[in-house]
């Protein structure tokens, strides 16, 4: 962006306006503040490398500000004093993204990395293919659109079609340029990608005087930007000290009778391009190599230095660097086939195992949770890891006072890799487990085919609450509003008992309380009166019956009537429905036998809630798929499972709860797991991705 003269000319012109500006023509001087001014922040956020003092920044700010109040009808859009705005009053427009913003597909070794490779190749119909290879940014995705030079507009990625209007917050930013010379350049309009980042640094700082200010500190910095970009305060956003990375254009349109800009050809001479003008991009992080073996190699090398980046980085990004080449390869509905993300290894730590505390699930399980000394792992700091169940606790031989090595599945999912008993000093003591439940002190059972010890207390206080809020999901009664916080407050003040009291809520109570207005309580009420009109399976899945899931939900709701039929039947005619097996059905048979359920289920039809299968009786839908059976695993990116699953149905397909030799078509998201191995060594089962699946749905119809 700047010459080694235009740097010299505009430091000493920053040093100048400091002490002769106040004889200046107003127009001039603001002209020359803000030049000087963007060329400090140039040099502070984006090449870390400061100029000035923080008061002679200061003071030209100031400046600054005092002359274009005295002179409002000088002040541009691209003005340093415009980055502040007032606060937004309410939540973020939605608007779309000129292209969708697609996920990218990951890689976690050299192998996958060799595949990919091969696929380049093939895709691209050349023997050797450039790549760039640059961080993976651990933030918070952002799209940017400038227009004849001016930054017009900041989203999130939302969905990747469609994102939040956060220009506001933005423009807080001050690594980003407001303004860049593209119309020079022939460029009319372009929208770049990034991700919005927060320096380890001023990281650590913030939380630092939140914690002196008495405020909890934010997790990690990842999500710390995230929640910043929301921020409807765009003085607080301004305070938190956010950053941006630029490392894609997505988009953009020439001025007409222009050509392409040089650079312009390749991705990294784009980001390069970029950088050149004064936008921050990875510029010397990046490499370019032209065979796999040379990404191998840095990947490795690379993931050794990941802590001694300013910012905190998840993997690398390849990506194929011509431009022309990545058009011939092109895209799947989820991810570009041109690049992918190499993970790096799951974080680990060691720590001390301090104690062990027990916590009461929906169906009464107790899961074992170990204390530890806080560590930091991957930028989350952990001192609670689950251990899952006695039995694993057995097997790890994990002890109390142990020093233990923890690990961040994923980089998310904390758990015990094992203990370090070289380490230990015979000090260290056996976890007991409890014989009674940590809740309401009832004995604790355990089944010889399972694993965890329960409480089979149905009153048992947090399994009520439990099976309250599982019963208001989204994919069970989906009563809005009323979720999980507010249940825990109304069960705790007695105003709610159990799932039946959903419906006869005391509202005069709940208005007590305090923190309720009438618009936030007639929004409760009518989500409570929409729920019961719920379809049957809805309401079955929302009993928490165990091992009864939204697809088991939807078996037996369609072989009966009435929710009330499910009282006759035995294991063996539960068997007979497709897909369950003897666990479920006597878990089922169990659930209807007990008095305690069938009172629930009377009350709830007292109350008015749909125990009836409506779609009973009516003709199947006979379609394309008749006869052929559908299950979906993984996390699905491109829909909703429920949605995927309706798409089936609506067609005459079935959909199944498992793998067995009646499945034809397994859809498979990411993360999948034991139920696709399954699927592979059956070797019968269709194996589709979600883009082929969706091309089925279209080619029959």
């Amino acid at each position: 962006m700047y010459t080694q003269q235009d740097e010299m000319r505009l430091y000493e012109q920053a040093k100048h306006l400091l002490t002769e500006s106040a004889g200046m023509n107003a127009e001039h001087a603001i002209d020359q503040l803000k030049e000087a001014i963007n060329y400090a922040d140039w040099k502070y956020y984006v090449q870390s490398n400061p100029v000035l003092a923080d008061q002679e920044y200061d003071a030209l700010f100031k400046l600054l500000k005092h002359t274009e109040d005295k002179n409002p009808e000088l002040v541009s859009a691209d003005s340093p004093t415009q980055r502040i705005a007032k606060g937004i009053s309410e939540r973020f427009p939605t608007v779309s993204h000129l292209v969708p913003m697609l996920s990218l597909d990951n890689t976690y070794n050299a192998d996958d990395l060799n595949d990919w490779d091969r696929k380049c190749r093939e895709l691209a119909g050349a023997d050797v293919v450039e790549y760039c290879v640059e961080p993976k940014y651990d933030g918070a995705s952002v799209s940017l659109i400038y227009e004849n030079g001016a930054l017009s507009r900041g989203a999130t990625r939302g969905d990747g079609i469609m994102g939040e209007d956060v220009t506001i917050n933005v423009r807080q930013i001050k690594s980003l340029p407001l303004s860049a010379t593209l119309v020079a350049k022939g460029v009319e309009q372009i929208e770049i990608r990034g991700e919005v980042v927060i320096h380890k640094n001023v990281f650590e700082a913030f939380n630092k005087q939140r914690i002196a200010e008495g405020q909890p500190p934010l997790a990690n910095p990842r999500n710390a930007a995230s929640g910043t970009l929301r921020i409807l305060d765009p003085a607080e956003v301004r305070k938190r000290g956010l950053s941006a990375i630029l490392y894609h254009i997505s988009d953009y349109t020439l001025a007409a009778g222009t050509t392409r800009p040089e650079g312009l050809d390749t991705h990294y001479n784009s980001l390069q391009w970029l950088y050149n003008m004064g936008f921050p991009t990875p510029a010397k992080e990046m490499k370019v190599f032209t065979h796999i073996d040379q990404v191998i190699a840095y990947c490795s090398e690379f993931e050794q230095q990941r802590d001694s980046l300013q910012f905190e980085v998840d993997g690398l990004v390849i990506k194929v660097n011509s431009f022309a080449m990545q058009e011939r390869m092109g895209m799947t509905s989820h991810h570009p086939r041109w690049a992918v993300a190499y993970k790096f290894k799951a974080r680990q730590a060691t720590s001390k195992l301090l104690r062990v505390e027990y916590q009461v699930g929906r169906t009464g399980a107790i899961t074992p949770v170990a204390k530890i000394e806080p560590v930091p792992i991957g930028g989350v700091t952990v001192s609670s890891v689950s251990l899952f169940n006695e039995d694993v606790v057995r097997e790890k031989d994990v002890r109390i006072g142990d020093t233990v090595l923890v690990e961040r599945a994923g980089d998310v999912i904390p758990y015990i890799v094992k203990p370090l008993t070289e380490l230990r000093t015979g000090n260290e003591e056996i976890i007991q487990f409890p014989k009674n439940c940590p809740v309401c002190e009832s004995e604790l059972e355990k089944q010889p085919e399972e694993a965890a010890w329960r409480c089979i207390n149905i009153n048992c206080p947090v399994q009520v609450a439990e099976r309250m809020i599982h019963y208001v999901s989204k994919d069970a009664m989906d009563i809005r509003n009323l979720g999980g916080a507010n249940i825990q407050k109304f069960y705790e003040q007695g105003i709610l008992t159990d799932i039946p009291s959903i419906y006869t809520i005391d509202w005069d109570k709940v208005r007590a309380l305090g923190g309720f207005g009438d618009k936030s309580i007639t929004n409760m009420q009518q989500a409570i009166e929409q729920s019961k009109t719920q379809t049957l399976n809805r309401l079955i899945f929302g009993l928490g019956i165990r091992f009864v899931g939204e697809t088991t939900a939807k078996t037996l709701a369609s072989a009966i009537m009435n929710l009330r039929e499910l009282y006759d039947w035995n294991i063996d005619k539960l068997i007979s429905l497709e897909d369950i097996g003897p666990k479920v059905a006597t878990s089922v048979a169990d659930f209807f036998n007990r008095e305690e359920n069938r009172h629930m289920i009377d009350k709830l039809d007292a109350a008015g809630v749909n125990l009836v299968n409506q779609l009973k009786g009516q003709q199947p839908v006979d379609g394309a798929l008749t006869g052929k059976t559908f299950l979906f695993t993984g996390t699905l990116s491109q829909f909703k499972r429920s949605d995927a699953e309706a798409m089936v149905e609506e067609k005459g397909g079935a959909i199944l709860g498992g793998v067995s030799a009646k499945l034809n078509y397994l859809i498979v998201g990411e993360d999948a797991g034991s139920k696709l191995e399954k699927a592979k060594k059956l070797g019968t089962v269709n194996i589709l991705t979600e883009q082929e699946f969706m091309e089925l749905i279209k080619s029959v119809g």
